[in-house]
């Protein structure tokens, strides 16, 4: 098929069909076509989303207090329900599953990202199914994700896999909104992302999940920039996965970038959340996109948030626009003394320095670019 390792990631309102339990009929059509690819000589990981509402039908729709701590006992009687249901479904082709629940602090420490990744790894090299999910019973909107399409994003980089598709309730990015606009055209390829095509997607509707079509174009570009390709589409589309699997042109494709980051670098982008801004003139802005070079003291007009040295920090620009997103060499009080000095006066300012470099390059991923964005 040419694939070797691919990513299904099921939204809510794909396994619900917009209903307010689990479709039960359409999820063993949708491990029919996941059993298929394995039998081919795929391997297949999914990232499910329905845990809630497997727990509010399990639970026969209790009217509860719309505060965390019940959404995660919603998660919490959901989780064990739905990896039930995937388990029973995947045994009608003799396939087994295996179940990781993860939480930002999961993907943001070092060790763990790679304690995760050679989980997901020995799962796959025994040929069982790995059913990755948010642990929402216990994670707090500090420690989140936030969705399971950014989730199924990082998954796709733990794994190494080379295809990420997302199944929604929609066909696909559209030209404009397709639920309020009859003319709307489905893009069906795009080569590049950048905020003209942003402005395309729009949010949830069902009101079932957390992720609507702005959250998939963000994991379509953590995806791409690992050199993975992502397919966005509908999960009700006949045979989806297969056709997909199998480069029939369904919903929108999302081409790979020729030059993926290397390891650390994918941890930096999917990993560990951000901690504070570096503003950056457009000097150094020049030099850090244009000449791939690191980022330095002077070059930085100024620092939001207090964070530590090796803390994880965007870089952007003077119109606030997210130029990059790095490790910094500097704790955000030394660098409000340093910020706009020459490299060779840190030691003099601080007493001591870390390099010349605030943000060196090898602990940088740079996520502007000058590319137009191509899409047909």
């Amino acid at each position: 098929m040419g694939y070797r390792r691919v990513v299904v990631k099921l939204g809510t309102s794909v396994l619900t069909s917009g209903s307010k339990k689990l479709d039960k009929a359409h999820m063993v059509e949708l491990a029919r076509q996941m059993a298929y690819l394995m039998k081919s000589g795929v391997e297949v990981v999914l990232c499910t989303s329905g845990a809630i509402a497997a727990g509010r039908e399990h639970l026969q729709y209790p009217i509860l207090p719309d505060t965390m701590a019940h959404k995660q006992l919603l998660a919490a009687v959901g989780q064990s329900q739905l990896i039930l249901a995937w388990s029973q479904l995947f045994s009608l082709y003799g396939l087994h599953v295996g179940q990781l629940l993860l939480t930002r602090a999961d993907l943001q420490d070092r060790e763990r990202y790679l304690n995760a990744r050679d989980t997901l790894n020995a799962l796959l090299d025994n040929n069982i199914i790995p059913i990755i999910n948010e642990n929402d019973a216990v994670a707090t909107n500090e420690i989140k994700v936030g969705d399971n399409d950014n989730l199924s994003a990082r998954a796709a980089l733990l794994c190494d896999a080379d295809l990420l598709i997302l199944l929604t309730d929609q066909k696909g990015l559209f030209d404009a909104d397709p639920r309020t606009n009859p003319d709307a055209q489905l893009i069906k390829q795009v080569v590049n992302i950048d905020d003209s095509l942003r402005l395309l997607a729009g949010g949830s509707v069902s009101g079932l999940g957390t992720g609507g079509m702005a959250t998939k174009l963000e994991a379509a570009d953590i995806a791409r920039r690992a050199g993975i390709e992502v397919v966005i589409a509908s999960g009700h589309h006949p045979d989806v996965i297969n056709k997909v699997a199998m480069r029939e042109s369904v919903g929108t494709h999302f081409s790979a970038i020729d030059t993926p980051l290397e390891s650390r670098k994918q941890w930096i982008l999917a990993g560990p959340a951000s901690q504070g801004k570096l503003y950056i003139d457009q000097g150094a802005a020049t030099a850090v996109i244009e000449s791939g070079r690191s980022l330095l003291s002077k070059g930085i007009a100024r620092i939001e948030g207090n964070f530590e040295r090796g803390a994880t920090v965007l870089i952007v620009n003077a119109q606030a626009k997210v130029l990059g997103k790095g490790i910094s060499r500097y704790c955000a009080a030394d660098l409000r003394k340093i910020c706009g000095k020459h490299s060779n006066e840190i030691e003099a300012i601080l007493g001591y320095d870390y390099g010349d470099a605030a943000v060196h390059r090898n602990d940088m991923v740079v996520l502007e670019n000058k590319e137009t964005v191509h899409v047909s």
